[in-house]
């Protein structure tokens, strides 16, 4: 499937539409302070109790940038190979809100840190579309209202004022919600593999704003050709959606809604919108601001950020291996497809993970294991895989004992039903419980002649009907209590049978 090909075309009553989708991603900085103060930044403390004087716009306050800060900055734009801009400077952003105590909010408008850059992301069906990012510029986020904690007054905490905050802004060059989903996903895995974002979408460190808009097939293609927005819909903008299956099903509604609109004759006001989860749809929240709405000007209390090329080039030399980078690796060094790869490097726990387990042993069988029983039992108890009860040193162990011949891979899954209860090590248990694997082909070969000999019938059959062995094989499994090692039950029949 080519990238011009992805789009999904949506029926009308007039025709077929297709949607275009951008968005804009909020990532909070992974820092122990604010992006202009040195209040401490963290999940869970008491309302206003990581609030500086600065967060609060005291009367003569003045913001000084925080250097780690603009480090996770350029590190992001390097790993989303876009341009590092060596000058860049700091706005004013106006506009009023009951948690933005200045009155206005310092951003980046026309002079971003980070330029153009691209992701490249993989779809469901294996295909890979590529992402082109307009620019990533730093922020501080504002403060929450809470309206809820009394009927007749809203309660403001600033313990997220002046966070720092990444705004990655992508081209509309995604054709489907699933393509949304798809890239979010793989930008936050990217985040955290640089270990400038935690990625925690349920505690806000990472929200998208989504774009919207439809068209009809062919309109895109010419935006593409010429750059001209005018062969694209009006946008409706989606505000700060945290799940990623809470975005598809905003898009899916949005879609609809001005495809409703626009059939009926109507047009498409350029707005603001909220989704709601529990009705399914989005609502209005205000109309769209243009970029003059908001008297964008430098701030006269910050100097514009001029970096050091030596800097930049030193946070380069330190990245380190990527998602992309890595699946290429895990595909070359042990040999797996591309399929098991990207599940492993799809969070950099598991590749870690994976990795210590690998050593030494048959890679390919050690990714079965992570990829397939232990992820099992961790999405089933809610378990992260750093928490895995289960340590990559008795995976390997386990497959060691598969290699050598002790246990089948069919006494492995009880061995490592035991494990996960903590009943001891894999060589523990198969030694405890007399789970070893019957090789012996002195013993085995007793049990053949007797199955033989009380089924004539059946063994002469099995020379018509070669795929009849499985019968005896299973015989044999039964009398040996599932122990009996297949491959040499497998000689031994087809030696006895003559096959």
């Amino acid at each position: 499937m080519t990238e011009t090909a992805a789009a999904k075309q949506i029926q009308g009553r007039t025709g077929p539409w297709e949607i275009v989708l951008g968005l804009e991603v909020h990532a909070q900085v992974a820092s122990n302070a604010k992006l202009f103060s040195g209040a401490a930044v963290g999940f869970g403390a008491g309302p206003n109790a990581q609030v500086s004087l600065v967060d609060a716009a005291m009367p003569g306050m003045l913001p000084v940038i925080n250097r780690h800060c603009v480090e996770q900055a350029i590190k992001t734009g390097l790993g989303l190979k876009a341009q590092i801009n060596e000058w860049s400077r700091f706005d004013r952003k106006n506009y009023f809100y009951p948690d933005l105590p200045q009155g206005y909010q310092i951003s980046q408008y026309k002079d971003p840190i980070v330029g153009e850059g691209e992701v490249s992301v993989e779809r469901d069906d294996g295909s890979v579309f590529t992402v082109r990012i307009e620019r990533l510029h730093l922020e501080q986020d504002a403060g929450k209202s809470l309206h809820d904690q009394d009927p007749n007054f809203t309660y403001v905490d600033l313990n997220r004022a002046g966070t720092a905050l990444m705004e990655i802004v992508s081209r509309p060059d995604m054709r489907t919600s699933e393509e949304a989903a798809a890239y979010v996903k793989k930008l936050r895995t990217i985040l955290i593999y640089l270990g400038s974002c935690d990625g925690d979408m349920e505690k806000g460190n990472l929200r998208a704003d989504v774009n919207v808009s439809v068209c009809r097939p062919g309109a895109y293609e010419k935006y593409r050709e010429t750059g001209d927005f005018s062969h694209l819909g009006t946008r409706c903008e989606i505000k700060n959606v945290n799940s990623f299956r809470f975005m598809q099903q905003a898009i899916e509604y949005e879609a609809r809604r001005q495809i409703e609109i626009l059939e009926e004759g109507g047009s498409i006001d350029q707005e603001t919108r909220l989704f709601d989860a529990v009705k399914g749809e989005t609502r209005s929240m205000r109309s769209k601001e243009e970029a003059h709405d908001y008297r964008y000007f430098p701030d006269p209390d910050l100097l514009p950020l001029q970096l050091d090329p030596a800097w930049i080039k030193r946070i380069e030399a330190e990245l380190p291996e990527l998602p992309d980078a890595k699946k290429a690796r895990f595909q070359s060094q042990y040999g797996l497809s591309p399929y098991d790869a990207g599940v492993l490097i799809s969070e950099q726990a598991r590749a870690d993970f994976y990795e210590a387990a690998a050593k030494g042993r048959d890679a390919k069988l050690v990714a079965n294991w992570v990829t397939n029983e232990l992820a099992a039992k961790l999405t089933a108890g809610g378990i992260a895989i750093e928490n895995s009860p289960v340590f990559p040193g008795a995976i390997a162990e386990l497959v060691q004992l598969i290699e050598e011949g002790v246990i089948s891979s069919k006494i492995a899954k009880d061995v490592f039903e035991r494990m996960w209860l903590g009943e001891g090590s894999p060589s523990e248990i198969v030694e405890k419980q007399g789970l070893k694997q019957v090789s012996d082909t002195g013993a085995l070969e007793k049990i053949v002649d007797e199955l033989i000999a009380a089924n004539p019938d059946q063994a002469a059959a099995v020379k018509d009907k070669p795929q009849a062995i499985g019968w005896f094989v299973g015989q044999v499994m039964k009398a040996t209590g599932g122990k009996a090692n297949p491959g040499a039950v497998n000689q031994l029949l087809r030696a006895k049978l003559g096959l």
